[in-house]
C-alpha cells in the first residue's frame, strides 16, 4: 500500500482548462476523488443531480457553493465539510482563481433498506 500526500503533484491549471479530478479509492459503494479547481465553476444553468451522496470538505483555497433549495450561496473556507444527500442539486459557483482550490469528495450509496 504506497503512501500519498493528497497535496502532491498539483500540476498549475491555466484559467480556461478544467479541474483536475483523480480517483483516490474506489471501493462497492464508495469513490474518493481529489478535485484541484483554479477558478473553475459549474457552467451556467448546469446543477448536478446525483444518485449517490456526497460528503465534501475544502483542503484549501476557497469556493462558493449554492444548493439548490437555498437561496445563499455557502462560502467554503479550508476545513469546511458538508453531506450532501443524493439527489439534492447544488453547483460551484465559484473558486478562487490563480491558488489550487483542493476538494476531497468522498461520494457513496445509500445502505439498501
Amino acid at each position: 500500500m504506497p503512501l500519498a500526500n493528497l497535496f502532491s503533484q498539483l500540476a498549475p491549471l491555466a484559467p480556461d482548462a478544467a479541474e483536475q479530478v483523480d480517483d483516490l479509492l474506489q471501493r462497492p459503494g464508495l469513490r474518493i476523488e481529489r478535485i484541484v479547481s483554479s477558478g473553475q465553476c459549474s457552467p451556467p444553468g448546469f446543477w448536478y443531480d446525483q444518485a449517490e451522496g456526497e460528503w465534501i470538505v475544502l483542503l484549501s483555497g476557497r469556493a462558493g457553493l449554492r444548493l439548490e433549495h437555498e437561496a445563499d450561496i455557502r462560502v467554503l473556507e479550508p476545513g469546511d465539510c458538508l453531506d450532501i444527500p443524493a439527489h439534492c442539486r447544488h453547483r460551484v459557483e465559484w473558486t478562487e482563481a490563480g491558488s489550487a482550490t483542493v476538494w476531497l469528495a468522498v461520494f457513496y450509496s445509500a445502505p439498501p433498506p
